[in-house]
């Protein structure tokens, strides 16, 4: 690409060169079309021959600097046209470069609206499944609180479980006791009264 820059900047040094050389070449032809005229009316007019001979030396030498002014604006065409040929070979070439490029960056471009694409399902299959999470949390925490409710329920059941067992087992003692005292006082009764039987048939 630095080289494309070199050589576009070649053909505007070129052609502002080639066209410096033409104004020089214009130039240079009005000064000899003056001379010729100037000899033209000296020829008409009577001059000295330091004269005359001073005017043709001057148009001499300004035909001398355009012949090499003409040579070096020969040069400079035939380097112009070098110049505006490896342009064309290099604008093609940037032209093919162009299009690959090109090329290359719309399918980079798809490749980003492909991954674009699967990026926004992935994130709307996230967020379906965290709203999914949530209500799965909702209904979880409540289920906890259904839990610590039955528990409260069973450890307050459990407690008056143990009160009634304990009752239970209160009323049952009083009731061995009770058992136990009416059956000594059964069995007290009854010895009693097989004493008293056997005193009686003694005495018959």
């Amino acid at each position: 690409m630095e080289e494309a820059g070199f050589l576009f900047g070649g053909r505007e040094s070129a052609s502002y060169a080639f066209q410096q050389l033409r104004d020089v070449i214009e130039s240079q032809e009005q000064v000899i079309h003056g001379l010729k005229s100037t000899m033209a009316i000296q020829e008409e007019k009577f001059v000295s021959k330091e004269e005359y001979e001073a005017v043709v030396k001057k148009l001499e030498e300004e035909k001398a600097a355009h012949a090499q002014t003409k040579g070096l604006l020969a040069k400079e065409t035939e380097k112009l046209q070098f110049a505006l040929g490896e342009v064309e070979v290099l604008s093609k070439q940037l032209e093919r470069e162009k299009q690959a490029f090109e090329k290359a960056l719309s399918s980079v471009k798809n490749k980003v609206l492909t991954e674009s694409t699967k990026k926004d399902k992935l994130i709307t299959k996230c967020n379906e499944i965290e709203s999914h999470i949530i209500k799965q949390e909702d209904i979880l925490n409540g289920k906890e609180n259904e839990i610590k409710e039955l528990q409260n329920v069973i450890s307050h059941q459990k407690q008056i479980f143990r009160h009634q067992i304990s009752d239970f087992r209160i009323q049952k003692q009083q009731e061995n006791y009770v058992a136990q005292v009416l059956d000594r006082k059964q069995k007290k009764a009854s010895g009693l009264l097989s004493t008293r039987g056997f005193k009686g048939l003694g005495d018959k």
